[in-house]
């Protein structure tokens, strides 16, 4: 179901801004998710950072882009390239980022559409438009400068995923920084992003006003939590996104619990396939290979069952909104000595959300009540507060805009303790268009 006609219903600025640059949220403005950037200069270079859709029920879309012959996709998390069939179909758009993004885009794509079609919500692109899509890439390693018209373009190590990238312009009268998702702190699988000198900074503000534990305490406390529920007797079903946290999860448990009997199901096993394909986005890619000749990974029905009398189940979806996950969950809710662990954010209108909340969750339409042990660790790879804060004075950004974070309780305090830093802050909106003078 198409729900827009290009070249009808967007909303941008039909002429380029007299003076300055402009930026223009289509999308992620204020929100979380749902990224389009529209970035232009008083000569008409122009160009769009990022097209996603927020996977929420139902999910959240960006505005329609305007004529655009060049995108940047920061990462392949559906939030920031959801939506980039459509722009290839509709634009002939090139879509530009590095080559571990570019081959996850595929699979990624697919499951996007597989999803929208179990489900039935509504996507602006069919799955012809994939295979178009993959047809525009161009790839680019971190570092390796090209240019945009006048503009020149570069991808650096943005510290979320393997491969995600945030994006530096040098244009004739600014520098400019867009982190996209990123994080200043390493995590098992990549090196974390590092400060460079900006006029304007774009950073993501998911995490503003609050701070991450510390890493190592953190997960003391997971492998802690681990052992205690095997040592009963228990299996740990840890829901977990498949593109990052999967493979961070995996690397733990391999190098801290080697004894223990862990399976990995859902497309978290593919993505791992392919970031291995792409060693040198990874901050060590022998580790990643030793941990996945480690885990059992479960390809069979029969796999299945010894999953289910292991000690830990690794599975997607990360937010128990489908996948393998919810087939374990409805075999292990009867014994009261498994339990459940979160490792990422849970969604409002989600069954993890649900499952936290209510103690209730739908499983195959049917509620369930989950009478089990659940925890929650926080091993998000994204930036915090105080290294928010950090970032942007070291890129020593006289502007700093702050987006995909949620206007009510991450940007406020975030906001307030930028300005007392110094940076001229700017809070978009979507629909609107914002200008900075020269």
């Amino acid at each position: 179901m198409v729900f827009y006609s290009p070249g009808r219903t967007t909303s941008y600025p039909e002429h380029p801004p007299e003076d300055g640059f402009r930026f223009h949220y289509l999308g992620g403005g204020d929100e979380v998710g749902n990224v389009g950037i529209v970035l232009e200069d008083h000569e008409g270079v122009r160009l769009l950072l990022d097209y996603g859709l927020a996977p929420t029920t139902p999910p959240r879309y960006p505005s329609e882009a305007p004529l655009v012959h060049d995108a940047i996709i920061t990462h392949s998390h559906i939030d920031h390239l959801g939506m980039a069939p459509w722009l290839c179909a509709n634009h002939q758009t090139r879509l530009h980022g590095t080559p571990l993004t570019a081959h996850i885009s595929d699979m990624m794509w697919r499951d996007c559409y597989k999803v929208s079609s179990i489900e039935k919500y509504p996507l602006a692109w069919d799955k012809r438009d994939i295979d178009t899509a993959l047809a525009s890439w161009h790839v680019h390693e971190f570092d390796e400068p090209w240019k945009h018209h006048s503009w020149t373009l570069t991808l650096r190590r943005a510290g979320h995923i393997p491969g995600a990238a945030m994006l530096e312009i040098e244009t004739p009268k600014h520098r400019i920084l867009l982190t996209g998702d990123f994080d200043t702190r390493d995590s098992p699988l990549v090196k974390g992003a590092e400060p460079m000198k900006a006029d304007i900074l774009f950073v993501e503000g998911t995490y503003g006003g609050r701070e991450h534990p510390p890493s190592e305490e953190e997960v003391q406390r997971f492998i802690a939590s681990v052992t205690e529920v095997v040592q009963r007797g228990g299996t740990v079903l840890i829901p977990a996104f498949a593109n990052g946290r999967t493979q961070d999860v995996v690397m733990l448990l391999h190098r801290h619990l080697p004894h223990l009997d862990v399976h990995v199901d859902g497309m978290g096993k593919r993505v791992a396939k392919i970031h291995l394909e792409h060693g040198n986005f990874l901050r060590d890619s022998n580790e990643l290979e030793r941990a996945w000749r480690w885990v059992k990974r479960v390809g069979s029905k029969s796999d299945k069952k010894k999953a289910l009398a292991g000690d830990v189940i690794v599975s997607t979806s990360g937010m128990l909104s489908g996948g393998p996950a919810l087939w374990y969950l409805n075999r292990l809710r009867e014994d009261p000595r498994n339990a459940i662990f979160f490792t990422g954010y849970q969604a409002k209108d989600t069954g993890g959300r649900s499952l936290m909340d209510t103690g209730r969750i739908e499983i195959y339409g049917r509620p369930a009540e989950i009478d089990l042990e659940w925890k929650q660790f926080s091993f998000s790879t994204h930036a915090g507060h105080k290294e928010i804060l950090d970032f942007a004075k070291n890129c020593e950004a006289k502007h700093v805009v702050v987006y995909h974070t949620d206007p009510n309780h991450a940007r406020p305090p975030l906001v307030k303790a930028l300005q007392e830093q110094g940076h001229i802050v700017h809070e978009p909106k979507n629909g609107e268009s914002y200008n900075i003078e020269n």
